[in-house]
């Protein structure tokens, strides 16, 4: 499926569906499996296959089963979340970093020594 500048905003949900399902569809036919071979390794039903390829719904699980067999998860990529840390942050965390390592007195044993 070639890229597109596509406005997800513009689409309406049943749009979106299609496409997902466009997308689910041309991935299973480069891999040269049929409906019921996609469904069996997911553990799903054929109709439900063909469903989610027409743009007619199905679960978000369904969805996830079948882009594991197909090998597309890598696509959810963008549903990671990236922890960012602030300049000012950054800053605060450098400066309570030891600088120097020190001599404990209580770390000497108190051993007296019988001469």
């Amino acid at each position: 499926m070639e890229k597109t500048n596509t406005d997800w905003y513009a689409m309406s949900d049943q749009g979106i569906l299609t496409l997902i399902g466009q997308f689910i569809q041309e991935s299973r036919l480069q891999q040269n499996k049929t409906q019921q071979q996609v469904a069996d390794s997911a553990g799903i039903n054929r109709s439900t296959v063909g469903q989610i390829e027409k743009g007619n719904g199905g679960t978000l699980l369904s969805l996830l089963q079948i882009l594991r067999v197909l090998g597309q998860l890598p696509i959810l990529r963008t549903f990671e979340v990236e922890q960012k840390v602030s300049p000012l942050a950054l800053a605060k965390l450098d400066q309570q970093k030891r600088q120097r390592a020190r001599n404990n007195n209580n770390d000497i044993p108190n051993t007296k020594v019988n001469w």
